[in-house]
């Protein structure tokens, strides 16, 4: 096992596998300390820097099918990532530690801010933990940017749901529809045109 995670996942086409407990234990860790827009970056960095059992590109690729998929994005890129380090037993690992330790510290919180509420400093730390997730959020954004490939499609179809979604304000779910399915045909057409 020791000379298995010395190695890159990208030099075992198989993937990277570890034990449900390996993936139930990093979890837990993440669920228990990452918050709003941070949860994105911490799997990254336990799942790809820390524990290499991903490279960044099946990573990316496993950001992208949680963020389509209903349901909470980080819940669902646990669910994958869990499945591809250990199978079905890691997914249900990856997924009960992603949400226990949340809710038990969303209960605490919840109790918390019915006691403090009335407190003017309330306000002020909600405000801090709130821009410190937006910067999460913008930071994971730009390093996944970075990763992805560098063409026109790429770029286009980016900023075009950005414009529908985050300017225009229309619903995401049929921008997604629409956006999924053209920009997997647009890749394919680029794929057959360079081969």
């Amino acid at each position: 096992m020791a000379e298995e995670i010395e190695q890159k996942p990208a030099d075992r086409p198989d993937g990277a596998r570890g034990s449900a407990f390996d993936v139930l234990m990093s979890f837990l860790k993440v669920g228990g300390s990452a918050f709003g827009g941070s949860t994105q970056a911490m799997v990254f960095r336990e799942v790809v820097d820390r524990r290499q059992w991903m490279n960044e590109e099946q990573f990316i690729i496993g950001q992208a099918i949680a963020q389509v998929l209903p349901g909470a994005n980080p819940v669902n890129l646990a669910l994958y990532m869990g499945l591809k380090v250990a199978g079905g037993l890691g997914a249900a690992a990856a997924v009960f530690g992603m949400v226990i330790p949340a809710f038990c510290i969303i209960m605490a919180m919840g109790f918390a801010y019915q006691e403090l509420s009335s407190l003017p400093v309330t306000s002020f730390v909600l405000h801090g933990v709130a821009a410190a997730g937006v910067g999460a959020t913008v930071s994971q954004g730009l390093k996944t940017t970075r990763k992805l490939p560098k063409r026109a499609s790429t770029f286009i179809v980016g900023a075009a749901v950005f414009i529908t979604i985050g300017l225009l304000h229309w619903p995401m779910i049929p921008v997604v529809l629409v956006a999924v399915p053209v920009s997997i045909a647009w890749a394919y057409v680029e794929a057959q045109r360079a081969a």
